[in-house]
């Protein structure tokens, strides 16, 4: 078997393009991907038993966050359950593409975890606020809720635009229009949607205050960034339309 030397190796050739991802996923999570896929890849493991081990680091830190009283010991180990989780969500398609077993199943598989992932994350923070937060008022129960529609609409509607976007190609005639090139501009802009920089907020569990005000700051933006996301792909799908 390569050593992991020659596997991070192949790893770094094997990356999907970094445009639209932000910084954090360029330089943070993507590359502990890497790692994690290379000691995958060394251990024997499927993209899809990668997918399960983040699932379980993922549900275990949004369990500990229903289940357990606010603090920072546990704020500690709810954020690096989610960002291990993260990574290792990372290193599943890492894995797929060095190894060629990819398929069908496992985009399935990714999906429905990532799925899970975003309606719990919301769900486990309105049954802390309800159980643990002296929030003095139900309306602060309305945050999560309204967080929650905005993820869910955000994720639905960029994997159908995904998915037009890919038929739109497919049957459409060779040589089209160049790609774009990578802006960092873009890259450090998207850093507040990006789900690992999210996680960064249950470090503030240990204290109720600093937390709900950073989980309501990030609420805000990114109901702000799902307005600019619906108008750029209802216009990006029309061109594909007009083309």
């Amino acid at each position: 078997m390569e050593s992991t030397v020659a596997v991070l190796r192949e790893l770094r050739g094997a990356q999907k393009s970094a445009k639209g991802v932000s910084l954090y996923s360029r330089y943070v999570n993507r590359p502990a991907g890497r790692i994690f896929a290379a000691g995958a890849y060394r251990l024997g493991m499927t993209p899809n038993q990668v997918t399960l081990v983040s699932a379980a680091f993922t549900f275990a830190a949004l369990a500990v966050v229903a289940l357990v009283r606010p603090g920072w010991g546990p704020a500690v180990l709810v954020y690096l359950g989610l960002a291990v989780g993260f990574a290792l969500d990372a290193a599943d398609g890492q894995l797929a593409r060095l190894t060629g077993r990819g398929g069908p199943d496992g985009e399935w598989l990714d999906h429905v975890v990532d799925c899970a992932k975003m309606i719990l994350v919301h769900t486990v923070v309105l049954i802390s606020f309800h159980r643990y937060f002296g929030h003095g008022s139900d309306g602060w129960l309305l945050l999560p809720l309204g967080f929650l529609f905005v993820a869910v609409l955000t994720f639905c509607a960029g994997l159908l635009r995904e998915q037009l976007g890919k038929a739109a190609a497919r049957s459409a005639p060779e040589g089209g229009a160049p790609a774009a090139p990578v802006s960092r501009l873009r890259a450090v802009a998207l850093l507040p949607a990006d789900y690992g920089v999210f996680c960064l907020v249950f470090l503030l569990l240990g204290d109720e205050t600093a937390f709900r005000i950073g989980y309501a700051a990030l609420a805000a933006v990114h109901a702000l960034f799902l307005v600019a996301f619906l108008g750029k792909w209802f216009r990006e799908l029309r061109a594909l339309r007009a083309d």
